[in-house]
């Protein structure tokens, strides 16, 4: 899966028009809010906790069309708590945005 880092500028210029600041104020709440998720997942200590960290962030990913972190968002909801590979992608994917 290819990493498009205008997907997100993209939808939100979509979204608010041509607005420089706005977009990257958005930008920056949307990266917080990742930062926040991940977050979420790394402090989950059941099943349930990490599913909904998961199924939230890969909602907010999808909002925002940034596909990868969407993508691997819905895999950590599947697989067991505190998964270390997981994390570490998820991770990467936040640091990329």
């Amino acid at each position: 899966m290819a990493y498009d880092p205008g997907a997100i500028d993209a939808t939100l210029a979509a979204a608010v028009g041509d607005e420089p600041a706005l977009i990257a104020e958005l930008r920056e709440a949307f990266l917080d809010s990742a930062k926040a998720g991940l977050t979420s997942l790394t402090r989950a200590s059941d099943a349930a906790t990490w599913k909904d960290a998961a199924l939230r962030l890969k909602g907010l990913a999808a909002s925002f069309g940034a596909v990868r972190l969407m993508a691997l968002a819905g895999d950590a909801a599947l697989v067991p708590v505190g998964d270390v590979e997981t994390l570490r992608k998820l991770r990467r994917a936040v640091d990329r945005l």
